[in-house]
This record gives C-alpha cells, structure tokens and sequence, in this order.
C-alpha cells in the first residue's frame, strides 16, 4: 500500500523517496536481512518492508543500524545481538520467537553470520522448530569477488586470519595449498603486518586489496601479492580491507622487474640479507638469484651469507 509521504499513519511502514509505504504484516520467525555494505542505497525493498514489519530487529550496534532505520523512515525497536551479550540475549531472542514474534537478526554491515555471532541464533531457533528465513542482498565477500577479476567458480572464505604474527604464520601456511581463490578480511592496523605475512607464505600471487566497498572512496589495488605488500604502508588504514587472492595454480612466475621492485622496497626497512630472505620467500625464486639481484641493485661486494 502506498500513502503520500505527507499524510499520518499509524501504521508500520518505511519511506522511499517521496513515498510512504505501509509494510504488511510479517509471519512469526526470524528473518536474516542483508544490509548495506556502505552505501545506505543498496538495501532491497523486501529488507525494507520486513525491518519495518518486525516485532524487533536484533542488531550488532544499535547506532549504526539506526542510521539506516533513520534514512528510511523505519521505527522498529531495537535490541542489541553481539559477541559479548550473545549468550545472555539469545534465550531471550528465542521466547520471542516462541510467543510468535517476527524478529530480523542483521549486522553492522552486509549479510550477518558472516564473520558475526548470528549463526548461532539461526542454529537454536531452527532446533526450536521456528521459522527461519533470509532476505538477501549485499555481502563484501562477493563484492571484493566481482572486483577482484581473479577466479570465481571456487572460493575460500577465510574471514580475519590471527592477530599473532606466530599463529597467524601457520594459518597461512595452511591456507597456502587450498585450490580456490582466498577471500580474507583485515583491519587497518593490522593490514601491514598480515600482507607481509601472506606474501612470505603464499608467494607470488595476483590480488586485490579492497577497502570502503560501495562508498565514496571505493579503492581497490591489484597487482602481484609480494609488490602490494612492500607498498602496503601507502594504504589509508581508515576501516576494513578484503583481500582477494588468486590460487596457487594461477600464481605466474616473478619477472626481473616486480623481484627489484621488491628488494627496493625491502631495501628501506631491512639489511639485504634479511632483504633477499623476505623476497625470495615472497617470489618462490632461489635465494643465491634473489641475492645476485640484491648485489647489482646496492653494488655491493658478496658478503658472508
């Protein structure tokens, strides 16, 4: 049903543009909704009708999810779902289903229980015997994917690797033979640490870097792993990256030119030895050739290895 904007109603509903929709009653059951990435316009008209139909929408930060409550004209409760009350608020999530309420479960950003606690609420309400249904729409892990321009038809999600330089090197090394592309997600201030790790552990591989997906400065950086990572302290840190990374079966072989480019850029933070480690780690290449192209680049004499 559509009202002009202008006149009152009681009524559940949602504004778009200059229209105002009344949202029709929704089913008892949870609804997983898809919400947008970082342009507050790629949101489904059915996300809109269900949001502003629910009995309660269960979200990770009640602010964020206001804003784009706000922007539609939507004026459905909120009530916190996050890792750190997740245990305590899920029981309650789950009497509400039993009594018959509509709940939609979203996250800050995209689709939930990707990267988020959702997915044990979905577990528990399908045990329950509630209905359970979703309401796609944007995810970062497919954007990143469409942009990458890396293979599609076999993917590994990998989410956020380790925070610990040990731990996450032999995540890495584990991810290292999967034949599929990677997909992985990673904070600003972590992202120069992890590229390195991952060029060390993977070698020379096409990838994407992705960051502020759908937004204003949308910026996405493709090249061979290695050479990113050497130019990583470039990138603006300011919120989260997706990085993109072919298999290894499309891994090509480093050229002269990307092996110097990286040694230049090891060349400013370390001793060549520790120079010639990094990129020959990097690149697959022998170490005593890495280290021949070191010498020539520095002219240095042959040092004791």
């Amino acid at each position: 049903m559509v009202q002009n904007r202008n006149n009152e109603t009681k009524a559940r509903g949602y504004h778009v543009g200059d229209q105002a929709i009344i949202a029709e009653k929704q089913a008892a059951g949870l609804y997983v909704v898809a919400t947008p990435i970082g342009n507050l316009g790629d949101i489904s008209l059915r996300a809109l009708a269900v949001l502003a139909a629910a009995d309660a929408i269960a979200c990770e930060d009640t602010r964020v999810t206001a804003r784009l409550l706000d922007r539609y004209g939507i004026a459905t409760p909120l009530t916190p779902y996050h890792d750190h009350n997740a245990a305590t608020a899920r029981p309650k999530l789950l009497a509400r289903l039993a009594d018959g309420e509509a709940l939609a479960l979203v996250s800050d950003a995209g689709t939930p229980l990707i990267s988020d606690p959702g997915y044990k609420l979905v577990r528990e309400a399908v045990a329950a015997g509630h209905a359970v249904t979703t309401v796609p729409g944007a995810s970062s892990v497919m954007a990143a994917l469409t942009l990458a321009g890396l293979p599609t038809d076999r993917f590994f999600f990998e989410g956020f690797l380790p925070p610990t330089a040990g731990k996450r090197e032999k995540r890495i090394a584990e991810l290292a033979a999967i034949p599929a592309t990677l997909v992985l997600f990673e904070t600003g201030p972590r992202i120069t640490a992890s590229l390195a790790d991952l060029a060390a552990g993977l070698g020379a591989r096409e990838t994407a870097i992705c960051r502020e997906l759908t937004k204003l400065h949308e910026e996405v950086r493709r090249g061979d792993l290695g050479i990113l990572a050497a130019s990583a302290s470039e990138l603006e840190t300011r919120g989260e990256f997706v990085i993109v990374i072919a298999p290894p079966s499309d891994a090509a072989p480093a050229e002269a030119g990307d092996v110097d480019a990286l040694l230049r850029a090891a060349l400013t933070r370390v001793s060549v030895k520790d120079a010639v480690g990094e990129v020959a780690a990097a690149t697959g290449l022998k170490r005593r050739d890495v280290y021949q192209r070191a010498l020539a680049l520095t002219k240095h004499e042959p040092a004791a290895d």
